[in-house]
């Protein structure tokens, strides 16, 4: 008998590793014809390799470059030497950094608020339980919507926000809870780290593609990963699990590691029945919605203007957002890669590809002001929103009143089931990183429940990458300190008001009006 059957995604083959080391017999079902779930490398002769998943990586992702240096896959840095471009209503500002910059005093005292309160608000919650944060239930109400509506005064702020919740968590403001998108955000470093691409979540990319690591992880299971077996019937009746896939093979374990997404297990039939709370939670957690999009072209064009690639456009036509520099690190098969996101990627689906790399190439024109943006070589497309096996993509997100009510039965075991997916992980949730520290840690659960280790030892801390150190992101005092937009305009209604009824008060007493007793 088997002693651990993993459900496979990029964390269920880190976990079958650990396992496999610590001397159990481990089988793995994978529902595709590959292996990497939301990570997924193609290869053909246009492109060399690309990722049309999940491709970035950058320092405090110690985990996942800690399985990559195993494997023996490099890193290179994503190209930002050059200027940042941020298009909005017809006009290109070029700009180096992360944020844009901007003229107006009260967008800049926006910013500056949004960001500090989604970080300090952050830091009250417990990364391995947010249900438990001071005001879990407050925030748990509220949409990121409603929050960005009390905490932003300015259209453009509001604009941006709107953007950063869209890159971040491919959904809406309307759609996500505060509590959850908070806890998010926290988990990858905070607003800096997750959006900043030098020091951030966007620094790096694998050379030869992100999915290398789950297919050179498939190779040293040697055979022990079944292909095309999607799970549809669980049954911990007896003193085993018993696992069948839609192939009708069986197999008996002793224990079963989860690692797909929340969602994705209603599509098997458990006996016993999951208990209540797990049985609404998976029907709670819908996953975002994207289209990763690559245009190639014969030269990096964009660089000999001085640009980087990275682009915001902030329109509401504009398909495609947000886009970074996809050229190979040697300069070959230049390329921008931009997403759409969300509502657009609904909007968008209904076209076909050859619309939409039109309609991308139209506004990639606009914003870097030439025309050869027009005449792309190649183009590559990934739509997660129709993965059968993924169900969209960057990630399950929560929407209000989910997490304090079910949330704290995300990670909980059923019976000899164990649930290792991305969204259960406490650091960089969402990402390959968080998939790792998953994958690991429900391998770690049932090395504990079998006697092999201690329970001190299923959450094992990381130690920092050599190789892609983290450096902090520090804040000046004025960014610590200065007013929100609203509460400086108060401040200077106040201040006019004071000073104006001062200035009445002499003139009032010059002019004979008011005498002194």
């Amino acid at each position: 008998m088997l002693k651990v059957c993993v459900l496979c995604k990029q964390q269920g083959l880190t976990a079958a590793k650990l396992l496999v080391e610590s001397g159990l017999n481990v089988i793995v079902l994978e529902a595709r014809d590959r292996v990497g779930g939301r990570t997924h490398t193609i290869r053909k002769k246009e492109v060399q390799y690309v990722d049309v998943g999940g491709a970035y990586v950058g320092p405090t992702q110690n985990r996942i470059l800690r399985v990559a240096k195993e494997l023996g896959i490099k890193t290179y840095k994503v190209n930002i030497s050059q200027r940042f471009i941020h298009h909005v209503k017809g006009r290109t500002t070029a700009f180096h950094g992360s944020f844009p910059p901007d003229w107006n005093p009260f967008v800049l005292l926006d910013y500056n608020h949004l960001w500090r309160t989604i970080d300090e608000w952050g830091k009250e919650i417990p990364e391995d339980a947010p249900w438990k944060a001071p005001h879990a239930a407050e925030w748990d109400k509220m949409t990121m919507k409603e929050f960005i509506e009390k905490t932003c005064w300015t259209k453009k702020a509001k604009k941006f926000a709107q953007l950063f919740v869209n890159v971040n968590v491919t959904s809406e403001t309307q759609q996500v809870s505060l509590l959850w998108f908070l806890w998010y955000i926290k988990l990858c470093g905070g607003t800096s780290r997750i959006f900043s691409v030098t020091n951030g979540g966007q620094e790096r990319k694998f050379v030869g593609g992100a999915g290398q690591i789950s297919e050179k992880l498939m190779e040293r299971l040697k055979g022990r990963v079944k292909l095309q077996s999607p799970v549809v019937r669980l049954d911990q009746s007896g003193d085993s699990v018993t696992v069948e896939t839609l192939a009708h093979d069986l197999y008996q374990a002793k224990y079963v590691i989860s690692a797909i997404p929340p969602g994705l297990t209603t599509k098997i039939h458990f006996n016993p029945e999951l208990p209540p709370t797990r049985n609404q939670l998976i029907q709670r957690l819908p996953m975002g919605s994207v289209i990763k999009c690559m245009m190639y072209y014969k030269e990096a064009f964009w660089r000999k203007m001085d640009y980087c690639g990275a682009m915001y456009i902030d329109n509401d036509n504009a398909p495609v957002e947000i886009t970074l520099d996809d050229t190979k690190p040697d300069g070959s098969f230049p390329a921008i890669m931009g997403f759409i996101l969300s509502r657009k990627a609904t909007a968008l689906t209904h076209l076909s590809k050859e619309e939409r790399k039109r309609r991308i190439c139209e506004y990639y024109a606009k914003a870097l002001g030439t025309k050869e943006a027009l005449n792309p070589v190649h183009y590559e497309e990934k739509n997660w929103c129709e993965e059968q096996y993924s169900g969209g993509c960057y990630t399950a997100y929560f929407p209000p009143g989910i997490m304090t009510q079910y949330g704290s039965v995300i990670r909980q075991p059923v019976g000899r089931i164990y649930f290792a997916g991305t969204e259960t992980a406490t650091q960089w949730s969402g990402y390959m990183e968080g998939a790792v520290q998953a994958g690991e840690r429900a391998a770690r659960e049932v090395l504990c429940t079998m006697g092999h280790i201690s329970k001190e030892e299923i959450w094992m801390p990381e130690p920092e990458s050599e190789d892609v150190p983290a450096l902090p992101f520090p804040t000046t005092f004025l960014e610590r300190n200065l007013p929100s937009a609203q509460g400086f305009a108060r401040f200077l209604c106040c201040s006019t008001f004071l000073a104006s009824a001062a200035a009445l008060g002499f003139l009032a007493y010059k002019k004979g009006f008011i005498i002194r007793v």
